[in-house]
């Protein structure tokens, strides 16, 4: 078998939003990324908030004065932290609006925490290179994200 990386994810959920989510599961989705695609040791944040402080962020950030349903922030883009030998690679964050998720479940007839687990492998995907900004890319970027969904469904996780 081979042997776990080390991967530490911190998820920090909105309190009002704490009772509907398992924060557990969301870190070993996300654990199930970062080795799908081979990241050595790596930290990772997720944070589960509402629409107001996602539109913020997204407003400061990317020049877009909307909500949106997740957004990632990198800590590989620009100037790179050094990471010395054996230690552990910070990605950065992925911030996820409940509410949107919520909203985008009932629409599509998709459990809530599926629709969050979705939301998280794609954020995750961004700040490890996945990008859908051309066609070829986002169909990579799509299949990725439903290959890795479909692991996690094998798991029993969704």
């Amino acid at each position: 078998m081979p042997r776990r990386r080390q991967h530490s994810v911190l998820i920090t959920i909105d309190e009002r939003f704490a009772p509907s989510l398992d924060a557990a599961r969301l870190a070993e989705t996300a654990r199930r990324v970062l080795e799908a695609e081979g990241v050595p040791a790596a930290e990772l944040g997720v944070v589960i908030t509402d629409d107001e402080t996602v539109r913020d962020l997204n407003r400061r950030y990317a020049g877009l004065d909307e909500p949106t349903d997740v957004l990632s922030f990198s800590l590989r883009e620009g100037e790179e932290f050094v990471v010395p030998p054996g230690g552990i690679d910070r990605l950065g964050e992925v911030v996820i609006s409940f509410p949107t998720a919520a909203r985008q479940a009932s629409e599509q007839g998709r459990a809530l925490d599926s629709e969050i687990a979705h939301l998280l492998v794609h954020g995750t995907l961004h700040l490890l290179g996945y990008d859908h900004a051309e066609p070829a890319e986002e169909r990579r970027m799509r299949a990725r994200e439903e290959e890795l969904l479909g692991q996690e469904r094998l798991h029993n996780r969704l």
